[in-house]
């Protein structure tokens, strides 16, 4: 069943709206419809299988690591002064 949704313009965006669904040869409402759900399409991101199909990938390389203590020691130590000229951007 279809439910009637009223939505408010400034008449120039309305125009503007109207000029876009012309040059897609169909009515204001489907325009509106169309982009609507391709932005609710959009904002939902992507499915479960190809965020697992991601963090499987990642977890395929062997990257070096370190206990996180002694990462951020590390990169303290990068930074400092060396020569009298510090690495810190």
């Amino acid at each position: 069943m279809m439910k009637r949704l009223q939505v408010l313009f400034e008449e120039e965006e309305l125009r503007d709206l109207q000029r876009l669904a012309r040059q897609h040869r169909m009515t204001t409402a489907e325009w509106v419809r169309r982009s609507l759900r391709a932005s609710r399409d959009a904002d939902a991101g992507a499915d479960v299988g190809q965020k697992l199909a991601a963090v499987q990938a990642a977890a395929a390389h062997a990257f070096p690591t370190a206990d996180i203590d002694t990462m951020l020691d590390e990169i303290e130590r990068g930074y400092a002064p060396s020569s009298g000229t510090p690495t810190r951007p």
